[in-house]
């Protein structure tokens, strides 16, 4: 089972998901329509996500699930792997 840290919330579960089931890289635009949730949200997200390694941004505005991306979703990651501490 997946240990989602203090900091992730469901939506960030759905963003993470989402680029998981895409063979595409994804821009925040496309993420915000298909999961109706605000632009600016996704962005801030993503931010994170890329810090602490949940994803790849290939190219400027572009993103990719990462290896820990698909480890976390997979409910591979010992607890404390995520900790905003260590980033």
């Amino acid at each position: 089972m997946r240990q989602r840290p203090d900091w992730m919330s469901p939506t960030d579960d759905l963003i993470l998901q989402t680029l998981a089931d895409s063979d595409l890289v994804l821009t925040p635009a496309v993420l915000a329509y298909n999961l109706d949730i605000s632009r600016d949200h996704v962005n801030r997200r993503l931010s994170k996500f890329t810090e602490v390694g949940l994803v790849n941004r290939p190219d400027r505005g572009y993103y990719t699930i990462s290896e820990t991306g698909e480890q976390y979703l997979a409910g591979d990651l010992g607890e404390g792997m995520l900790s905003e501490d260590e980033n």
